[in-house]
């Protein structure tokens, strides 16, 4: 990677960029073309500072500061709501601290109990901390049944970080979850869509999400410059791989636009195939003739 990019700059490669910003945003792309890892990112920033060793406790007043960004951002739930049919969706934005963000999993796993069937929009998650993947999952199995999510590995440890299921998380919803997916859905967002397909407890809906499996940090470069560079690797413990570059591919693969109504009707179908009162099963028939415009991108 570092040969590439300097014979590039020897040929003047990166001499249009007429600006900083400008250079950190070609820079970036070709670290991710190069060293084929999506979260490479490169930044312009005079006032940037490297963080605290690993390992180091932030301080009271950094955690408040943290909890007030986090709480103004719901927490990354952007919505919990009833859909016309008995259908809960549920939208996650983003994976934060697990602190904060798992007692509000719970009371969004609080609401959504007594649906008939789920939808969990991941479209606009950008990812976030696999502590709080796992928080959140861990509200989507029965009581009693711990899973083993996913195994980071990194430069620094001798051995993996494991993420498991939480037996202590409170309510459970064992109905049927559809997750939607974008080719946005990225890092965080894309571990959460790929556990619920490994362990086979949602049908996924949409785009084949970003591509970004590997985790890290950001690191200064000096000049102003700094880099979020890739310095561990996510391994999924059922099938011992990742979906780094590739992916993660829908089980049904519609435009992400149309992912919301494309898994509302198929909730509506298998909710009728149970349902034996004549005046739902004509509720639902109608419902699913003429969905609610909700969930639309």
């Amino acid at each position: 990677m570092a040969a590439a990019i300097t014979a590039k700059a020897g040929r003047g490669g990166y001499d249009g960029a007429g600006t900083a910003a400008g250079f950190a945003g070609a820079l970036g792309e070709d670290l991710r073309e190069l060293g084929r890892g999506r979260h490479f990112q490169v930044i312009f920033d005079p006032e940037f500072r490297p963080g605290p060793p690993a390992g180091t406790p932030p301080s009271p007043g950094e955690m408040e500061q943290r909890r007030k960004q986090e709480a103004r951002d719901g927490f990354g739930i952007e919505k919990v709501e009833r859909l016309p049919g008995n259908v809960a969706c549920l939208e996650v934005r983003g994976f934060g601290s697990p602190e904060w963000a798992a007692p509000a999993y719970a009371a969004a796993a609080a609401l959504i109990q007594g649906a008939d069937a789920l939808i969990l929009d991941l479209r606009r998650n950008g990812g976030g901390e696999p502590q709080s993947v796992a928080a959140l999952m861990s509200h989507f199995f029965a009581e009693g049944d711990i899973r083993h999510l996913n195994d980071i590995f990194e430069r620094s440890m001798e051995n993996p970080r494991q993420f498991w299921t939480d037996p202590a998380a409170a309510p459970r919803y064992t109905g049927s979850v559809y997750v939607l997916t974008s080719a946005g859905t990225f890092s965080g967002g894309e571990e959460c869509a790929y556990d619920f397909q490994t362990q086979k407890r949602a049908t996924l809906v949409g785009e084949t999400t970003g591509g970004g499996a590997n985790p890290g940090g950001m690191a200064a470069l000096g000049g102003g410059f700094a880099v979020f560079l890739p310095t561990g690797r996510a391994v999924n413990p059922v099938t011992h791989a990742n979906w780094d570059q590739v992916g993660v591919k829908p089980d049904l693969a519609v435009p992400a636009a149309e992912a919301f109504r494309t898994a509302y009707v198929k909730a509506l179908q298998e909710i009728l195939r149970e349902e034996t009162d004549p005046g739902r099963r004509a509720e639902l028939e109608a419902l699913m003739v003429n969905p609610p415009a909700t969930g639309n991108i």
